[in-house]
């Protein structure tokens, strides 16, 4: 190779290299806890990989304050990894800041992450008043109302509000089709359910889904499990056991 043609590789080069760091963009996460317990705790930023979560980062909490900064390619969900749980983060240009406290946790500060723990918040609070429902029964038994009034009358309140919570669930996640909300909001949703099932709920979400949502990994293998679960149940494959492991999870 003569020098000519040597220094047009070196220079194509450096500019493909260029032109990569420039579509890269920046994170920073900046975090804060007033839980005492998680000072000197390890704190692990994970991303989901096709074998699984897997550790990118981590930290110490010092004084009730922690932090990570990186490069990033693309937008992706994450995961905060504390010694009591973990917290969904959205990994996306700009300043997130993480609050920990007695009271649970808050991601803020970028649009996507504002988005999601809106949608939290108000999930949280539905779920909340849900739970309340054995408080006003326990009232209204002191207050000497009938029993078959109080199961009534609560039976009522509890329907309104589980329609509201499948409302807020469904409306989310088919507003975020096409980007990592969705996927997240529903792993959130299927995350409490004994085994990969198909509800109404789930079916009308696959059913408007796009192709993007329908190939994310999580949603993919679950919704293919899910399928497969139901085929067994209605004996159209003769074989329980798939059903049986999946309970057991």
């Amino acid at each position: 190779m003569n020098k000519l043609s040597y220094s047009l590789v070196v220079v194509v080069a450096l500019t493909i290299v260029a032109c990569a760091e420039q579509q890269m963009e920046s994170y920073n996460i900046q975090g804060s806890s007033s839980v005492s317990v998680l000072d000197g705790s390890k704190i692990y930023l994970k991303v989901m990989m096709n074998d699984g979560p897997k550790d990118i980062d981590s930290c110490e909490v010092v004084h009730g304050s922690f932090g990570f900064a990186g490069k990033l390619d693309t937008i992706r969900l994450a995961m905060l990894s504390v010694a009591d749980g973990g917290m969904p983060i959205v990994m996306e240009k700009g300043d997130i800041l993480v609050s920990i406290d007695k009271t649970g946790h808050k991601v803020s500060g970028s649009p996507m992450n504002d988005m999601l723990y809106e949608y939290l918040d108000k999930l949280i609070q539905l779920q909340n008043e849900r739970g309340e429902l054995g408080h006003k029964q326990i009232q209204m038994l002191l207050e000497g109302v009938d029993e078959q009034t109080i199961a009534s009358k609560l039976s009522v309140e509890e329907n309104v509000l589980l329609a509201k919570i499948d409302s807020l669930e469904t409306r989310f996640i088919l507003d975020n089709l096409d980007n990592v909300l969705g996927p997240c909001a529903f792993q959130i949703l299927t995350s409490n359910m004994p085994y990969p099932m198909l509800t109404p709920q789930i079916e009308e979400i696959m059913g408007k889904a796009s192709e993007k949502f329908k190939n994310d990994t999580y949603v993919k293998e679950y919704y293919g499990k899910a399928k497969e679960i139901l085929s067994r149940m209605k004996g159209e494959i003769d074989d329980s056991s798939a059903v049986g492991a999946a309970e057991a999870k």
